[in-house]
Order: structure tokens, then C-alpha cells, then sequence
């Protein structure tokens, strides 16, 4: 398993550090596009849907979502979409403090999950997009990947060594508050050094990225929670099986889909 997750992963960042920093941004939309329809089809699955029909339909409804919005896209729209995408993620804290709201697998609570579907990743589509076209896209889009991707490492080394206290033993037993606190720690601190190394001097700016970090992560850790809460409500363990080692798409990009609207937001509010 560790050799597959190792060789898996020296795969996959070249791949995606080439697909940020190299194309344009309409190339770049067009293939994250592509991406989220197949994290579209395992979300399907993670609302009950169980025929590959069904869940079909759900991926082709999203790849028309995601094409009226890649036509569209002024910067307007992108704001509004991103805030949504905020604003949801911000009341999802209120459904993972009540484990099995929605979890009968019955058609009205397939409808709901499918719905909250929408709002888990049609703002992260319009966020990657609005965050990309701006002034050194390339590089604050990769800030934000790298910044989830430290407080993944910082989880994993406070929570190794020093977790005790379950952080939702029900939801994800594995996790720890001492996890928490080494990602937002680590999250923090890349976002201050990524911020001063894109250019940014003014010390209230810096106090506003180091903050930006902080909250990008902890709501990295809802999102991640969320996907989680959605998978033992469909007893699956992973969401797929694409990436041998890692699960599927949302396995991999669950604490994206809730961190790149916050930092996106958050980076505006900060005039960066």
C-alpha cells in the first residue's frame, strides 16, 4: 500500500504542477472541468445513486453546469458562485454536528445529497477559475494547494505523536485535535511565506495571509470531515478507485473543495 500511495503521488505532482503552472487559464478551467465531472460521477455514488445510469445523468448535468459556466465566467458570476461556496461550507459545521441527518438511503435524502453536490463542487470550479486569471494566478493557485497539502503533513506528524483527543471519533476516528493544530500550524505559516514570496510587503497584508492560512485549513478539515460523514452514510470506504493507494477524486481533493473558496475569498477581502 505505501509503495502504490508513493508511486501514485510521484505521478500525479508533476502532472498537476505542469496543469497550474504551465497553461493558460481557459486550457486550465477546461481540464479542471473535466476533472470535477468525474468527481461529480463518485459523488453520485456517495448519495445513493447505485446504477451507473443514474449516476450518468448526474455527471452529464454537471458537465452542463460546468460548461454554461466556463462559457460565462465573467468575474462577477465567479465572486457570487465563490461566496455561495463560502457560505455552504460555513453551514455544513451545523450537519456534521448532527451525524445522521440525511442518512437514510431513501429518495428524498438522495435528492438532498445530490443537491448538496452542487454547492460542494460548482464553487470550487468557479474559485479555481477567478483565483487563476488574476495577477500571477499561477502561482497564489498553487499557494493554495501547497498550503492544504502542508496542513495534511502537519496533521499527520502532530496527530502521530502527540493525538489523544478524538477530534469525530463517529465520523473519522482516525483524526485528532492535535492534528488540527499541527495543520493549521503548518497551513499558516506556508501561507505567510507563500504570500512574501509572491510579492506581498505590507505587514497588515502578511498578518491577513498568515489568518487566511488558519481558516483555509480549518475549513479544509470540514470538508475532509464532510466527505467522510458522506462515505459511512453510503458504507463505502473510499469514493473510488482511481488512484491506487489514494481512493478517488474526492478522496484526494475533499479538503480542496471546501479550502480553495475560503482562501479565494479571503485573498479578495485582503485586495491581494
Amino acid at each position: 500500500m505505501l509503495k502504490q500511495r508513493i508511486t501514485t503521488a510521484a505521478i500525479l505532482i508533476p502532472l498537476v504542477l505542469a496543469l497550474i503552472l504551465l497553461p493558460p487559464t481557459t486550457f486550465f478551467a477546461v481540464i479542471i472541468a473535466i476533472i470535477f465531472v468525474g468527481a461529480a460521477w463518485e459523488w453520485s455514488l456517495l448519495a445513493g445513486c447505485r446504477t451507473a445510469v443514474s449516476r450518468g445523468i448526474v455527471a452529464a448535468v454537471a458537465a452542463a453546469i460546468f460548461a454554461a459556466l466556463l462559457i460565462v465566467r465573467t468575474p462577477g458570476l465567479l465572486i457570487v458562485v465563490t461566496l455561495i461556496g463560502v457560505a455552504w461550507w460555513i453551514g455544513c459545521c451545523f450537519w456534521l454536528r448532527h451525524f445522521t441527518f440525511a442518512a437514510a438511503p431513501n429518495a428524498e435524502n438522495r435528492m438532498l445529497k445530490l443537491g448538496t453536490g452542487a454547492f460542494v463542487i460548482v464553487p470550487t470550479l468557479a474559485s479555481a477559475i477567478l483565483l487563476h486569471s488574476s495577477t500571477r494566478g499561477n502561482w497564489w493557485t498553487l499557494l493554495a494547494l501547497v498550503i492544504v497539502w502542508a496542513a495534511d503533513t502537519g496533521a499527520y506528524f502532530s496527530g502521530r505523536h502527540f493525538g489523544r483527543r478524538k477530534l469525530a471519533p463517529r465520523i473519522s476516528p482516525g483524526k485528532t485535535w492535535a492534528g488540527v493544530y499541527g495543520a493549521v500550524l503548518a497551513g499558516g505559516l506556508v501561507a505567510l511565506l507563500g504570500g512574501y514570496l509572491l510579492g506581498v510587503r505590507d505587514g497588515g497584508q502578511l498578518v491577513g495571509l498568515l489568518l487566511l492560512g488558519v481558516v483555509t485549513v480549518a475549513i479544509a478539515v470540514v470538508g475532509d470531515l464532510f466527505e467522510s460523514l458522506m462515505k459511512r452514510h453510503a458504507t463505502v470506504k473510499d469514493s473510488g478507485s482511481l488512484f491506487p493507494g489514494h481512493g478517488g477524486l474526492l478522496d484526494r481533493l475533499d479538503s480542496v473543495f471546501a479550502a480553495l473558496p475560503v482562501f479565494v475569498a479571503g485573498k479578495l477581502l485582503l485586495g491581494l
